[in-house]
């Protein structure tokens, strides 16, 4: 370990110019701060290391000036493959200012990407990303003009189209754990999240790369092979973070319940205001299995969701979870996106991708920025704001049913509920449902041809995706038809005798989806013995 365990400054110094870096973190969750802090001082510092290509899964930032966001410095960054980009928008700017090359690729496919550059393998081969952006019939992947090399290649294999996402060396890895022991080994006991950590370390290794892992602390002990999650022999350099800059998430110090050292209990006594992201949330809840499934929300709106499945008493019936390896529990939401609480397990990123990609998701509940005449939906770019692609790609293509939800119009959409029916106090400046969308983030033939139910759900109606074109199938009580939804529309949908939407849904009372038996009853009781008292959980959006 006395070879091993050095400063973050000295460790920095071992990142030459033109390397490759990649560096784990999930949003909010399990960013290697201290290095990559020492890394940014270094370059202010000395113009140096200069033309890095920075390799990332999602998004290791908090939307302002921390992770990733660090290293938005002219002359410090070549090159930027990511599949999440939202929380990282000083890169963002770059990339839409053409100045540097920048690519956008599904959160999950970069998982697994780490995984083949491990075993030096060509590539990712898959359907993922098919007819989307990422495919190279479209842009490939490529964010700007000043992208010219082609990562994703249309092949045939067996008689059928698949795509290859092709692997590339990894010269320095950044990863993180909590404690380090004298032969290097790392342990993950305080870690919210295990990500990729395990396949970029090897991944750096195997390209002929260094391994710098950021730790919490030193022990003399050796640790119990069990607790290792990288091995010693992938671990070139060991740095000690300030606790400050080795935080859980960027907005929990440590919560011990995130690491599953404990329970709590997340029952609330607040119930959501019946606006209109309850009105939408409640209709997609009607959609989850109420005996079991496994189930995927994704971030904002969806997050409501959960809050109403455990208004209406069934959150404990469904498996909630979430990209980075959550099973079940509750996932966080706002700064602590990607932790959970109460989960019943926690795998490698690519191992909970495996799993996604596999078709093992019942049903996703998904955000829907735009939505266009052809079921096609975007939420990855728009103008000039690059969200990035993130695991919707992955989930979207795969889930047997996914239930798209957003407002109608946004920007000054103002809505009013009352006795049971909804009214358009204001309607929104920008159009959601557009003739075409800017970038297909999903595309509605893919689905068709692969017999996934699909679903929009607004406030104020409900489209179904068919085989003959979007069909109006649900029209909120209180909502004009012609006034507030087709003379609002760029284009006809089908109409063919929308039914009302449940009237139960604007009734500012339990909806009584599901009663409580008796086994529920008794289960969750004895559950309660194991929990220790929380406050109110709040799921704040982040994008």
């Amino acid at each position: 370990m006395k070879n091993k365990l050095i400063s973050a400054k000295e460790a920095v110094e071992k990142v030459r110019c033109r390397d490759t870096v990649c560096t784990t973190g999930f949003v909010g969750t399990g960013t290697p701060e201290e290095l990559i802090r020492a890394l940014e001082s270094r370059f202010l510092k000395t113009a140096a290391p200069f033309d890095l290509s920075l390799v990332f899964a999602a998004a290791p930032g908090d939307g302002d000036s921390r992770g990733v966001n660090r290293l938005a410095h002219p002359g410090l960054l070549r090159r930027i493959i990511g599949g999440h980009w939202a929380l990282v928008p000083k890169l963002g700017e770059l990339a839409i200012n053409n100045a540097v090359e920048a690519y956008n690729l599904p959160l999950g496919v970069m998982s697994e990407l780490f995984r083949e550059i491990a075993g030096q393998r060509c590539g990712v081969i898959t359907k993922i990303g098919m007819g989307t952006f990422v495919d190279p019939r479209q842009s490939g992947g490529r964010l700007n003009d000043k992208t010219w090399e082609h990562l994703v290649e249309l092949v045939n294999m067996r008689g059928e189209d698949w795509l290859l996402y092709k692997t590339f060396n990894i010269d320095v890895a950044f990863v993180r754990g909590t404690t380090a022991d004298q032969h290097g080994n790392i342990s993950m006991e305080h870690e919210a999240l295990t990500l990729d950590n395990l396949a970029i370390a090897t991944a750096a290794r195997n390209s002929g790369g260094i391994v710098i892992a950021q730790v919490e602390r030193v022990t003399s002990d050796p640790l119990s092979p069990r607790d290792v999650e990288i091995p010693g022999i992938l671990v070139d350099h060991v740095v000690i973070a300030e606790p400050e800059n080795h935080s859980q998430t960027w907005a929990t110090q440590y919560n011990d319940a995130f690491a599953g050292q404990c329970r709590e209990d997340v029952s609330s006594s607040e119930v959501m205001p019946l606006d209109d992201r309850k009105v939408i949330a409640r209709r997609a809840a009607m959609e989850l299995p109420l005996r079991g499934g496994v189930v995927n929300l994704g971030i904002g709106m969806p997050e409501g969701v959960s809050r109403v499945a455990e208004e209406e008493g069934f959150i404990e019936d469904v498996t909630l979870t979430a990209e980075p390896g959550v099973i079940g529990g509750m996932p966080q939401g706002g700064l602590d996106f990607g932790a959970a609480i109460n989960h019943h397990a926690l795998l490698h990123q690519n191992q909970q991708f495996d799993f996604y990609d596999g078709g093992g998701l019942d049903i996703a509940v998904l955000g829907m920025a735009q939505m266009d005449a052809h079921g096609h939906v975007n939420v990855s770019k728009f103008g000039r704001k690059l969200a990035g692609a993130g695991g919707f790609i992955n989930i979207s293509q795969t889930a047997k049913k996914i239930v798209f939800v957003g407002t109608f119009t946004a920007s000054g959409l103002e809505i009013s509920v009352n006795n049971g029916e909804l009214s358009i106090e204001n309607e929104g400046s920008v159009a959601k449902l557009v003739p075409d969308v800017e970038q297909i983030t999903f595309n509605a033939d893919f689905a068709l041809e692969n017999e996934q139910q699909v679903l929009y759900v607004t406030e104020r109606c409900v489209f179904e995706l068919t085989p003959a074109g979007i069909e109006l199938i649900e029209v909120a009580p209180g909502v004009d038809l012609e006034k507030d939804i087709l003379e609002q529309l760029p284009f006809e949908p089908i109409v063919n005798n929308p039914t009302q939407m449940d009237v139960r849904i604007f009734t500012d009372a339990p909806m009584g989806l599901v009663q409580r038996d008796e086994l529920t009853t008794r289960r969750r009781a004895k559950q309660s013995k194991d929990l220790k008292p929380r406050g109110v959980t709040r799921l704040v959006p982040v994008m």
